[in-house]
């Protein structure tokens, strides 16, 4: 029943993605023609409640690219989560999940948009904690906290926008100095949206979720949310917000790759890919280069969700372990299925002639004819470095390093769904780089930079990929005592700079101590607390404390009048 209904799905995704991407290339070829669609939901005397639709290319593609993934997703669900309990309710929320993104997308009303935006985190909350436990509790509350951030930003920017009567941004944006407030307010929620520091602790967090979710997620829907708000907007200030947003895109890059390098989680290590992923995202639109990160996303759309159906097949070969020093020679087991997890990771190292080569090498090249200080260069060139370093290490504890687990695997490729689901992922994460930069992408025909900066990116891939290898097979030499050095910075590194425990301890302490210290006093709970009941109490007491303040007050004042006067009598 649920493998047909997921069948069923996986047609009707397909068509409604075939018939937007026919529909945006029309639209790309009638010279950027957009079209807006409204519905009168309300209407009474000269008051009309309508709800309005933006249709362009841009809108149109990325649809596309998210209904495309999204069948993969459910057809690839079909066989892994079979013989789950609750299968009914976790199609269910796929589809409010999937259905929330296309409702932000579309949106051009801040109104309409939050819709989404609250959907996306409302019901990540509940996929991340499908599986009720402890651990996949904690990760769901941090992440729709983390969330919320992002959702009172925006109605914080609703608010301002009422003193201009108009909450569709694509009317305002960048024609008012005045704006510059809301402008700040929404970029901070696209942070927290796309767990930019110091937001960042939720994204691995949310790895507790089922790995189809995890695919979804990572790829198209919620993580990208945010920076496909910045796209949308179609422009960033020229003034500080520029740099900061260079600085914090730049830091977060560095401190994912650095993480995922000393990382043995296989489904954190590519969330913490996603994270740098998003940083080099929002790195190009501090440059300005709008449409440049919208090519990148969609490129790291394609090749991350097929890494992670990929590494999801891995590790259900392997009875659901996902430590790398557990897992090995799955080139053997999995041939397939293997070599999508090298094609995917290839493409996400940057490799000439994959999908993330073209996207990637253009946003580096771009920024080495940008007018920038060299720090930032340096910090961008060494978290490519590092993407591709946990890239081949990854390649390496996977499929070279001999298998741990003999007796566990179970799984071959013979068995089907799994595999035709990644079909159409891996052919488009070899030909869609290419195919997109020749047909839509209108860059400078030719970027001039000496032959030293011109092969420096591939440089530094070669180099990376060498020292991934030799770290990987070397790793016994770290183990050192407590108390060296490496080892502190090994442990600062993989805990993300400390981030996961300032979050968390920050929400235990605070709200959810109180709310649980409540729920412990039985009938006394917060309204009685706060309300009628202790109201007497409290009246007495700040009426006690105004009496005694009152008292010391005045004769304080006393005091220090006739001091001053004393002094200044002295003086005179």
């Amino acid at each position: 029943m649920f493998i047909t209904s997921t069948w069923t799905l996986f047609f009707i995704m397909l068509f409604l993605s075939s018939l937007t991407t026919f529909i945006s290339s029309l639209v790309f070829l009638l010279n950027s023609f957009s079209m807006h669609i409204f519905w009168v939901l309300f209407s009474w005397g000269s008051t009309n409640i309508s709800f309005t639709v933006l249709l362009d290319w841009v809108s149109l593609m990325f649809m596309s690219f998210v209904l495309f993934i999204s069948c993969s997703v459910f057809l690839y669900s079909g066989e892994y989560m079979e013989g789950e309990k609750n299968l009914t309710r976790f199609i269910y929320l796929m589809l409010a999940f999937v259905i929330s993104m296309l409702l932000l997308i579309l949106s051009p009303n801040l109104i309409s948009l939050l819709l989404g935006w609250d959907g996306l985190g409302l019901v990540s909350y509940c996929l991340v904690i499908f599986y009720q436990n402890p651990k996949s509790l904690n990760a769901g509350t941090l992440t729709v906290l983390s969330n919320r951030i992002g959702d009172v930003f925006i109605l914080v920017s609703i608010a301002l926008l009422l003193n201009f009567g108009d909450w569709t941004f694509i009317s305002w944006m960048g024609n008012s100095e005045s704006l510059v407030l809301c402008s700040i307010l929404i970029i901070m929620a696209s942070m927290t949206k796309s767990a930019q520091i110091p937001f960042s602790a939720w994204l691995p967090a949310a790895m507790a979720a089922p790995t189809p979710v995890s695919s979804l997620v990572h790829s198209s829907t919620l993580v990208t949310a945010g920076v496909y708000l910045v796209i949308r907007m179609g422009w960033v200030y020229d003034f500080w917000l520029n740099e900061m947003l260079m600085v914090v895109s730049c830091t977060t890059m560095f401190m994912a790759g650095l993480g995922a390098c000393f990382e043995f989680d296989l489904k954190k290590v590519i969330a913490l890919s996603t994270l740098s992923q998003l940083g080099l995202m929002m790195y190009s639109l501090s440059l300005g280069l709008v449409k440049f990160a919208l090519f990148h996303l969609l490129t790291h759309a394609l090749f991350k969700a097929l890494l992670f159906m990929s590494a999801g097949c891995i590790i259900h070969g392997v009875s659901g372990w996902q430590d790398l020093r557990m897992i090995g020679g799955a080139i053997s087991s999995l041939p397939y299925m293997s070599s999508c997890f090298v094609i995917s990771n290839l493409a996400l190292s940057g490799m000439p002639f994959l999908a993330g080569f073209y996207s990637k090498d253009l946003i580096l090249e771009l920024s080495l004819i940008s007018e920038l200080n060299m720090f930032s260069l340096l910090i961008l060139f060494l978290s490519t470095g590092l993407t591709v370093f946990y890239t081949f290490r990854l390649i390496y504890y996977v499929m070279v390093r001999s298998n741990v687990l003999q007796s566990c695997f179970y799984l071959s490729d013979g068995n089907g769904i799994m595999c035709l689901s990644t079909i159409g992922l891996t052919i488009f994460s070899i030909m869609f780089g290419a195919t997109i930069s020749w047909l839509v992408m209108d860059y400078p025909s030719e970027i001039f930079l000496p032959i030293s900066l011109k092969n420096l990116t591939l440089f530094i891939c070669f180099i990376s990929a060498i020292l991934g290898f030799l770290f990987s097979q070397s790793s016994y030499l770290f183990k050192h005592s407590k108390a060296s050095i490496i080892s502190l910075f090994i442990w600062f590194s993989s805990s993300m700079w400390f981030l996961p425990f300032l979050s968390s301890q920050f929400i235990i302490k605070t709200p959810l101590k109180k709310g649980m210290d409540m729920m412990k006093m039985g009938d006394s709970g917060w309204l009685e607390v706060y309300g009628g009941q202790n109201l007497s109490k409290f009246t007495m007491w700040g009426s006690v404390n105004l009496v005694n303040f009152s008292n010391s007050g005045i004769k304080f004042f006393i005091f220090l009048f006739w001091s001053l006067g004393a002094i200044m009598f002295f003086l005179y």
